[in-house]
């Protein structure tokens, strides 16, 4: 790994599982990783209910623009974690590549995006565990 990783998170419209762990691997680094997230197909905008979920947090993504996915994003990443979407996305010899099995907010209300958003944190928090050191 390099002195500062990056992590790519990848779901299909980049709406709000992708853009709550980027959120949190941004901020729990401290900026001690790259972070870019990415959808197959990006939706028009980020999902309200997770901007909701993670102002409970003290983040704010209401700003944030879903994106779409390039090779280049790919190439450019350490480790690129996938929701949902895992057969979309390029694959490149020497990168770590994780599934991560999360249900979709989309079309959900925040009682039930508060326990995505949970473990989404409790894997960002592993994970940059792994990444990171001490």
């Amino acid at each position: 790994m390099p002195e500062k990783p990056s992590i790519l998170f990848v779901c299909v419209h980049n709406a709000g599982r992708s853009q709550m762990a980027a959120a949190y691997a941004a901020e729990l680094s401290g900026g001690r990783v790259e972070v870019l997230s990415a959808g197959s197909e990006p939706a028009d905008k980020v999902n309200p209910i997770a901007v909701q979920a993670m102002a409970e947090e003290g983040i704010d993504i209401a700003n944030n623009a879903p994106k779409v996915l390039t090779t280049e994003a790919v190439k450019d990443s350490d480790v690129v974690i996938t929701m949902g979407c895992g057969d979309t996305c390029p694959i490149f010899p020497g990168k770590r590549y994780e599934d991560w099995e999360l249900d979709d907010p989309a079309g959900q209300g925040i009682e039930a995006v508060r326990p995505i958003r949970d473990d989404i944190k409790a894997r960002i928090e592993r994970l940059l565990a792994e990444l990171l050191p001490a």
